[in-house]
């Protein structure tokens, strides 16, 4: 096997058999700078561009804003859907919300996860295999990363790795054309923002669950 693909393998496999070390009684695991922390490294280390500076800054922004005006008035649209409501109002919500939509989610799921997957193995993989079947493999191991997820909250594996790994394809889209990661993280803060505040006004106003 070529040097740069087996690279991109083990990294894809390194990310997904990570996320299955979530439930292990190590508090430090899920800590937002940990793992924000730990994408980042990834991403400067594999060279990954990440499209901080200007010009790619201003595109990332511009792409990535009105991907995330779309996705969280879907988001917000879905929630108005009754069998939508009924699974938020039964979702187990952490106990500090504030910390969960200003840190745990911007810092710990998206910087991370965009940083890891858009950054680094996006990178390595489109190198190896091409600009197609790298964004496949990237996508792929986003999707089966999500398995321990959807096994602690009794969501339908098949389906979790299906909508998670389109998102992640579409996140690469997102960042190779604008050539920012800026422009995925907007979007994906926006998916899993709307989400958790959705989540939590069904929860907190009982009249909106029916």
């Amino acid at each position: 096997m070529r040097r740069p693909a087996g690279r991109a393998l083990a990294l894809a496999g390194a990310l997904v058999g990570w996320s299955f070390t979530a439930g292990l009684e190590q508090p430090w695991r899920r800590h937002p700078v940990v793992q924000a922390a730990l994408g980042t490294a990834l991403a400067v280390g594999a060279g990954a561009p990440m499209g901080l500076r200007a010009p790619q800054r201003g595109r990332g922004l511009r792409v990535g804003g009105a991907a995330a005006v779309a996705v969280a008035t879907g988001v917000l649209a879905a929630s108005a859907l009754p069998p939508v409501r009924a699974a938020m109002a039964g979702r187990e919500l952490p106990p500090d919300p504030w910390h969960w939509l200003a840190v745990e989610i911007p810092v710990g799921t998206v910087w991370s996860e965009e940083t890891a997957f858009r950054g680094a193995l996006a990178g390595l993989a489109g190198a190896a295999f091409g600009p197609g079947t790298g964004r496949l493999l990237q996508a792929t191991a986003f999707g089966m990363s999500h398995i321990p997820d959807a096994r602690a909250t009794g969501e339908s594996l098949a389906g979790t790795v299906l909508i998670t790994g389109v998102a992640g394809w579409l996140f690469a889209l997102l960042a190779e054309r604008s050539g920012s990661l800026l422009a995925p993280v907007l979007a994906h803060a926006a998916v899993n923002e709307a989400g958790a505040l959705a989540a939590l006004a069904v929860q907190r106003f009982p009249g909106m669950r029916r």
